[in-house]
């Protein structure tokens, strides 16, 4: 079966030039040695405290600290920790901003041989509620700006109070390790379902730190900014003497982010797309950042429009990298990029297997896929998580033993992909995107791709939502860039070349923003219900103006759960199709006691349109001239003369 798996040859060697370029401008890295990963965080701390212990270690916009100071915190936390428990391994949340405290709270956890629990205080009551009660941890560490939060949301938990720890002792304390001991528990971000604990080991955490380390040439001259909740951007700042900067996002604008970032002299920037995306769309073209030499993108497809960004507003030295990994599974390819780099689709391919991973891509019964063939991601390796915290079930059946190395674990992501013949792996989105909409299955991933390859958007979404009658319906949120604004009507003409009927959303939310979980990443889950009211349309809203175009509204508003509905307004921009057309052509037919052929909708699909063709069937010899007279009106709709012709309608006046 081994045979079956792609394994990691290195990087082409376009893409090993471009690596070249991360090489550390001072010369002065330093390779993580892999005898170091059979250690521990801790130790490995500990080693940077004696190289640079006055060097700058953590700093936010109000405080910094040295490496011998952060260690003096971290063991003032850790010996606090043992007096109220000496149980090594169990879990402590970690309940804290993003910021000074959080750093120190982490490393004096690990340093009490306990497994660290970052949680994001902004989080809303019963979500925090919920993950205390998943945890069942006995401690909790906050600050004096999280007690009131963490009371409400805790039940059985000790607080330690990281602000009331100044004359603790800070000694080190005398706590063994092992490799595999755990470290943190990461929760997912829970943007498409419950957030699930994600445990690593030492091992794992500090085997990704040196690919990331030895990859970036990250060293002790390195500013690296902490925008993501989890830990893994402290440890590749920590474990090799450079700086941290801790920051919150959310409370962030982005054109003072570029103005802080430039600033500090900020050297690695590693975020999700979207943060990405919004930060440099703010970004004056003249600011070229130049300290900055390694951007690094997760969590979300990049798309050639962000590329473009990158090209056009940051400096000729700088490296864009695609990076894939989920949490359970660390770093599992990588994409570089400089400004020299050329794309033939929309979509950023996450590129080529790293070090010590190998993937399979396979079908819905676990039978490998052809290279080019869409598959599940199915990765094996040593450096996986070895699961998910209280759930044994959903471990079990997301990583199984390697048969063939007892040492390695095989994690099913959850993810589609596809394998370039070059070894070159794209990301398609997630397995749990394909929705049914009408009995077709649709990634809603692709719908996302064309939208966002649209010049007028700069962000989007799509989901499924059921309508009041219980069908699903694809719903697209958009961020739009500026003026002028695209229309309902207009994104949906621009989709329909590309995709057939049922993949076209059939409801379009514009929005300011979209938005985010703690680090950035787009939360479908806080997405607003649409309103579904009447979208806009090219074409202005006209009410009815007789009987009969009353009467086919009414039926046309019920059918697709919409409040009104004007009389030049397109049923398939309404959002129709055929499923609802046969609707209302039934109802249609009931209510007039007509004949009407199944496909008069899509032949007539307007409601002036639809009127005439009514009045057609009824019509004696001797209203021809006046139905001629209508259906040249409706034939001038599309000419841009109906609003005329309406308008007079709306005032009393027939058509003659």
């Amino acid at each position: 079966m081994r045979e079956q798996f792609y394994q990691s040859h290195g990087l082409p060697p376009e893409q090993a030039a471009i690596r070249d370029k991360c090489f550390h401008p001072s010369g002065t890295f330093v390779e993580f040695p892999m005898e170091d990963i059979e250690t521990s965080i801790p130790e490995r701390f500990d080693k940077m405290v004696r190289f640079y212990p006055k060097q700058i270690a953590v700093a936010a916009r109000s405080e910094s600290l040295t490496y011998e100071a952060l260690n003096h915190a971290a063991n003032r936390v850790a010996n606090a920790l043992l007096a109220l428990s000496d149980a090594q391994l169990e879990p402590v949340g970690l309940l804290l901003p993003k910021s000074v405290a959080l750093v120190i709270a982490m490393l004096g956890t690990l340093k009490a041989g306990k497994t660290c629990v970052p949680m994001d205080p902004t989080f809303p009551a019963t979500r925090l509620s919920r993950m205390c009660e998943d945890l069942q941890a006995r401690l909790l560490v906050v600050n004096q700006s999280t007690v009131e939060v963490a009371k409400g949301c805790a039940n059985k938990e000790r607080f330690l109070n990281v602000d009331d720890l100044d004359n603790r002792a800070d000694a080190s304390p005398n706590v063994a390790f092992r490799p595999d001991d755990s470290a943190c528990i990461f929760y997912t971000s829970g943007s498409t379902g419950l957030p699930k604990g994600v445990i690593e080991n030492h091992r794992n955490l500090l085997y990704h730190t040196m690919r990331d380390t030895n990859d970036y040439h990250i060293c002790a001259e390195d500013r690296l900014t902490f925008v993501a909740s989890s830990g893994r951007d402290i440890f590749r700042a920590l474990l090799n003497g450079a700086a941290v900067y801790p920051l919150d996002i959310r409370q962030e604008e982005f054109t003072g982010l570029a103005h802080w970032m430039m600033q500090e002299e900020i050297t690695v920037l590693n975020c999700v797309t979207s943060v990405f995306r919004n930060f440099a769309s703010a970004v004056n073209t003249s600011e070229q950042f130049p300290h900055l030499r390694v951007i690094g993108l997760t969590g979300e497809t990049i798309y050639k429009s962000d590329f473009e960004l990158f090209r056009n507003r940051f400096s000729d030295k700088c490296v864009l990298v695609n990076r894939y990994g989920p949490n359970e599974a660390g770093r599992i390819a990588q994409y570089l990029m400089d400004k020299s780099t050329v794309f033939t689709s929309n979509v950023v391919p996450v590129g080529y297997l790293a070090s010590g991973k190998e993937i399979q891509l396979v079908d819905n019964d676990g039978n490998p896929v052809a290279v080019r063939a869409i598959g599940e991601i199915v990765v094996r390796s040593r450096y996986v998580s070895p699961g998910y915290w209280r759930q044994p079930e959903l471990t079990q059946d997301t990583f199984q033993a390697d048969p063939l190395n007892p040492q390695n674990r095989v994690y099913h992501t959850g993810d589609l992909g596809l394998m370039e013949p070059d070894g070159r792996l794209l990301h398609l989105g997630r397995k749990d995107f394909q929705v049914k909409i009408r009995g077709n299955r649709v990634d809603t991933m692709a719908v996302e791709t064309a939208i966002l390859g649209l010049e007028s958007v700069r962000e989007a979404a799509v989901v499924a939502v059921e309508s009041g009658a219980g069908d699903p319906h694809l719903v697209a949120y958009l961020v739009v860039n500026g003026t002028p604004v695209p229309t309902s009507s207009s994104v949906r003409d621009a989709l329909k070349d590309q995709f057939p009927a049922f993949m076209i959303p059939s409801t379009f939310v514009f929005m300011d923003k979209l938005p985010v979980t703690g680090i950035g990443k787009v939360d479908r889950r806080a997405l607003p219900a649409p309103d579904w009211g009447r979208p806009g349309l090219d074409v202005p809203y006209f009410a009815p103006r007789n009987e009969t175009e009353e009467k086919l509204a009414d039926i046309w508003a019920e059918v697709l759960h919409l409040e009104r509905v004007g009389v030049l307004d397109n049923f398939l921009h309404l959002g129709g199709h055929s499923i609802t057309a046969a609707r209302v052509v039934t109802k249609i037919i009931q209510s007039m006691q007509i004949e009407l052929p199944i496909n008069a909708l899509f032949d007539s699909p307007t409601i002036v349109g639809m009127a005439a063709l009514i009045a057609r069937n009824e019509a004696s010899v001797a209203d021809a001239q006046a139905l001629e007279h209508m259906l040249n009106e409706v034939e001038a709709i599309t000419e841009g003369e109906a609003s005329k012709s309406l308008a007079r309608g709306q005032k009393g006046e027939r058509p003659r």
